[in-house]
């Protein structure tokens, strides 16, 4: 169960949760709300409300507005993470692993919870906090993409990350925008078309140990 979801099942006021479940609870609800509304817009008295507490169990599990934020992106970041290096390790087929990824960023995009907004699109990057978080996992989402082009290709790794940065920020961009533009491509074939293009480049870096065969 999502922790949305969670909102929606413990949303009546009154109701005891197991701490766990309470944060999970509170993180669906803040999500909602920062989301809906941006950080600066967003108060806690919305994201309260939202979740049918009263402020002050909000403050037990989150000291401020920040904290609370922190801890979502803190979240998402890691479920990008995730769902980037599980791409990665579907397959042994390069074409089909570029296809993983770039899916990937467009089903994280496609979620409708929304968290995306939080980490590619956040009106709070000026927070160093923030910034710091969504840097990282940039850079870790690239690091690990970097690791399968540096050794399939043998290229120094310093041109495979930046090949690896070039793939990531085209995938999250391009999906963001098929979403934004209420494309009327279907995610499979946006997928294909993206995975076709990116395909036509890496596939010109012949595999390690294979030149001149």
């Amino acid at each position: 169960m999502t922790a949305i979801e969670q909102t929606e099942a413990a949303r009546p006021r009154g109701t005891r949760l197991p701490r766990r479940a309470r944060r999970n609870q509170l993180l669906g609800a803040a999500q909602e709300v920062f989301v809906a509304q941006g950080y600066h817009a967003a108060a806690m008295d919305d994201i309260a409300e939202r979740a049918g507490v009263s402020k002050p169990v909000l403050y037990q599990h989150f000291p401020g507005k920040l904290d609370l934020y922190l801890a979502l992106l803190d979240q998402h970041c890691e479920s990008l993470l995730q769902s980037v290096r599980t791409a990665l390790a579907s397959t042994s087929d390069n074409k089909l692993r570029v296809a993983a990824t770039m899916d990937a960023y467009f089903a994280y995009v496609e979620d409708e919870g929304g968290a995306f907004r939080l980490v590619f699109e956040s009106d709070l990057t000026n927070e160093a906090a923030v910034r710091e978080r969504v840097d990282r996992v940039t850079l870790q989402c690239a690091e690990a993409i970097c690791e399968v082009i540096a050794e399939d290709t043998g290229l120094p790794r310093d041109e495979a990350m930046l090949l690896a940065v070039g793939l990531g920020g085209y995938s999250q961009v391009v999906a963001r925008y098929w979403l934004a533009s209420g494309s009327t491509v279907p995610r499979d074939k946006a997928v294909e078309l993206l995975t076709s293009l990116a395909w036509r480049g890496i596939a010109g870096f012949p595999l390690h140990g294979l030149e001149g065969h």
